[in-house]
């Protein structure tokens, strides 16, 4: 019998950019959820083509979305709002959130505006704990819902209590 090898690890870095994201990257999306939550960003792709939203995606050197992100020019007056931001879960925690939020900064800054908004499950202190590091202020809560696909297939509505933050630009 031999001995198990205990896995070597390293550090590898890899170049990433920014760029729109398109209908033909949602299958490559899937790890950022289930069918339902496609669908919804696929919707957002076509308020994009309108102008509305802007669409972000963290790509690896093979144009694979590995960072996903929305900005809605019509959800506050006067602001950009982040929703449905998501990372791949194996790259968390890697400076890919901050990357992306900082990309959606700008674009918001490029339509003029002055302000950030974005709203957090208060059940998610991680996420908060990145925003707020990023200079994100909580300023009022309200509750958020969403359709959720369950792995049979179903669909549920998820109802929460989400903190509502900002910041200056």
């Amino acid at each position: 019998m031999t001995a198990a090898r205990r896995p070597v690890m390293t550090t590898v870095a890899v170049p990433v950019g920014v760029r729109d994201l398109l209908p033909g990257d949602l299958p490559a999306c899937a790890w950022s959820g289930s069918a339902t939550h496609l669908r919804q960003v696929g919707r957002a792709l076509a308020r994009a083509a309108k102008g509305e939203v802007d669409y972000l995606a963290v790509c690896t050197p093979v144009d694979l979305p590995v960072a996903i992100g929305g900005i809605d020019y019509q959800a506050r007056a006067g602001a950009g709002t982040l929703w449905q931001l998501a990372v791949l879960p194996a790259l968390q925690s890697r400076g890919l959130g901050t990357l992306l939020i900082g990309a959606a900064e700008r674009r918001i800054g490029d339509r003029g505006l002055r302000r950030a908004e974005l709203s957090v499950e208060e059940d998610n202190p991680r996420a908060r704990a990145l925003y707020e590091r990023l200079g994100y202020v909580a300023y009022g809560r309200e509750p958020e819902a969403w359709d959720e696909e369950a792995p049979d297939g179903s669909v549920r509505r998820h109802e929460t209590m989400c903190v509502l933050m900002r910041k200056s630009l």
